[in-house]
């Protein structure tokens, strides 16, 4: 259920990122048919929390990559790292960090490019090094 969360949560970033003139209340009503309540929810709660603490979790970002500007990162790469940088620290019930790199990192392969898995692996990495 989570990890179906996590999806759509990413999704909706991705869009409302790519097309800010789209309001989250539309891309949610789009997905509402598609997902039970709980996985909508927890998508809610992850996407609520990314936007919330967006400032402080960029910064936690480029602290913890060498070479790289968080607005120059890969869209799914850097919203990838906002939301398990949320579960890992900002949520009021944190997400173990070895669970919420693997679930960062397996979604990265699954939507990211073909370096997606290892360039998250490794900022996640030096992030909870940080936290």
């Amino acid at each position: 259920m989570r990890r179906q969360s996590r999806e759509l949560a990413l999704q909706i970033l991705f869009q409302t990122e790519f097309a800010p003139q789209i309001e989250y209340a539309e891309f949610l009503e789009v997905f509402e048919q598609k997902f039970d309540q709980a996985v909508i929810d927890y998508a809610d709660l992850l996407f609520n929390g990314v936007k919330k603490n967006k400032e402080a979790i960029d910064i936690l970002i480029q602290n913890s990559s060498q070479h790289w500007k968080v607005g120059r990162m890969a869209i799914v790469d850097r919203n990838l790292l906002r939301m398990a940088i949320y579960e890992m620290k900002f949520m009021a019930e944190p997400l173990k960090v070895n669970i919420a790199i693997n679930e960062a990192v397996d979604l990265a392969k699954k939507y990211g490019s073909t370096e997606s898995g290892s360039f998250v692996n490794g900022v996640l990495d030096q992030v909870a090094k940080r936290i």
